[in-house]
Formats: C-alpha cells, sequence, structure tokens
C-alpha cells in the first residue's frame, strides 16, 4: 500500500492554488468594482455642485451673491458640510474664497484674475 501525503497529493495541492488565485482575483475585483463606483458618484457630485453654483452665483464683480456658503450648497444638493468641503475642494473648477467670509466657494472661470498669481 503507498501511503499519500496531503502535500505530495496533487489535487489537494490545485483546490489550494484555484482557491487561493480565485480569491486574490475576487478581493481585487471588488476593490476595483468600489473604487470606480467611488469614482464615478463623486464626478457626478462634483458636476451636480458646479452646475448649481453657476446657476445661483452672480457674474457681477461686486455683488454678494458671488461666492455661496458650504452649507447653502450643502442644503440645496442634500450633502453633508463636509461632503460639499470634500467635493469642492478637489474639483478644479471651485475655488474656496479668501475674503473675509469663511468657508464661501465659488465657481473658478467668474472669479477675478489675480495678475500677480503665475498660472
Amino acid at each position: 500500500m503507498a501511503e499519500h501525503s496531503i502535500v505530495s497529493d496533487p489535487t489537494i495541492f490545485q483546490l489550494i492554488v484555484v482557491g487561493a488565485v480565485g480569491g486574490g482575483v475576487a478581493a481585487v475585483s471588488a476593490t476595483a468594482v468600489t473604487w470606480i463606483s467611488r469614482f464615478a458618484m463623486d464626478r457626478y457630485l462634483m458636476g451636480k455642485i458646479y452646475n448649481w453654483l453657476k446657476a445661483n452665483c452672480s457674474e457681477k464683480q461686486n455683488s454678494n451673491n458671488r461666492y455661496r456658503s458650504t452649507r447653502a450648497i450643502a442644503s440645496w444638493n442634500n450633502l453633508t458640510e463636509d461632503q460639499v468641503r470634500d467635493l469642492c475642494s478637489r474639483y478644479g473648477k471651485i475655488h474656496l474664497s479668501t475674503g473675509s467670509r469663511e468657508d464661501m466657494w465659488g465657481v473658478h472661470e467668474r472669479a477675478p484674475l489675480n495678475p500677480n498669481r503665475l498660472y
């Protein structure tokens, strides 16, 4: 009678390798799907905020409605203030006001250009 050990049995070893590879592929796939869906949702929300700011910010230089507060943006777009701060800070067409009132956001195209700043 020939003895079989677990390590020398090719079918068990093959099953272990297949299971490990399958688990690795599943983990990478799940991570990729999560990252892609989060990226797509962030881009959608950034566009939603940007379009809302374009519609609700004045183009006039000295207007009081040139910038909108984080709270107003969050309220009108059904988001939390933290979400608005995060999304606005990462979107290139939206910028934070440097005026006396903190936490105000505006559309980049409508912001006055600083002639001393090099782009």
